[in-house]
C-alpha cells in the first residue's frame, strides 16, 4: 500500500510539469505566430490610417497669416494635428475645429506638445469666430506643400492628419471620423520619448 501512494503523487507531479510545459511553450508559439501573421491584439492598433509611406514635410517652408515662419523643430518633439481648411469653409469647419479643440483640451499637461494647424486654402481664412480657439493653434498661409496631404480635397468634410515631430505625415482621420480616435493615438505617441 505504501508503493501506490507515492506512484499516485508521482503521477500527478508530471501531470503538474507537463501542464506548466504545455502552458509556457503553448503561449509562446501562439505569440510567435501572432507575431509573423501580423496579428495584434486592437488595443495596439492605430485608430487613424497609418499612412505608408509617410508624406514628408520636411522641406516645406511653412508661415502663418501673420507672416511668421513655422518651423519643424524637431528637438522639441511637438507633434502636429493639422487640418486643412478648405477655401469655402462652413458649418462642417466649425464642426471640426470645435471636435479639435475639444481633443487638444484633454491633452492635460501635454497641450504645449501638441500644436493645431489650421492650414488655410486661400487667403482671408482663419480658425471659425466665436471658438476657443487652442494655445498652440497656428493658422498656416496658403502654400502649394497643402497638396501633399494625402487625399487632402475630400468629399464630405475636413479630413485631419497627425505629424510627427520630424515632419512626417503619419496618420490621417476621414472626413466623417470620430476624433476619439485620434485622441487614443496621440495619447500613445506622446509617451514615445
Amino acid at each position: 500500500m505504501n508503493d501506490a501512494a507515492p506512484d499516485a503523487q508521482r503521477r500527478r507531479n508530471r501531470l503538474t510539469l507537463l501542464a506548466i510545459l504545455v502552458l509556457f511553450f503553448g503561449s509562446m508559439l501562439v505569440a510567435g505566430v501572432m507575431r509573423f501573421a501580423d496579428i495584434h491584439p486592437a488595443a495596439s492598433r492605430q485608430k487613424g490610417e497609418l499612412l505608408d509611406p509617410y508624406t514628408d514635410l520636411r522641406e516645406a517652408r511653412l508661415r502663418t497669416t501673420a507672416g511668421e515662419p513655422y518651423e519643424w523643430s524637431p528637438i522639441h518633439r511637438v507633434w502636429r494635428i493639422v487640418v486643412p481648411a478648405p477655401a469655402e469653409c462652413g458649418e462642417a469647419c466649425r464642426r471640426r475645429a470645435k471636435d479639435v479643440g475639444v481633443v487638444w483640451e484633454m491633452f492635460n499637461k501635454d497641450v504645449s506638445r501638441v500644436d493645431v494647424l489650421w492650414w488655410c486654402a486661400s487667403a482671408g481664412c482663419d480658425w471659425p469666430q466665436g471658438l476657443p480657439a487652442p494655445t498652440t493653434l497656428r493658422v498656416i498661409a496658403p502654400d502649394p506643400a497643402r497638396a501633399q496631404l494625402p487625399r487632402v480635397d475630400a468629399a464630405g468634410g475636413l479630413p485631419v492628419y497627425v505629424v510627427d515631430p520630424n515632419g512626417f505625415v503619419v496618420l490621417r482621420y476621414a472626413p466623417d471620423a470620430d476624433l476619439a480616435g485620434l485622441r487614443e493615438d496621440l495619447n500613445r505617441l506622446l509617451k514615445l520619448k
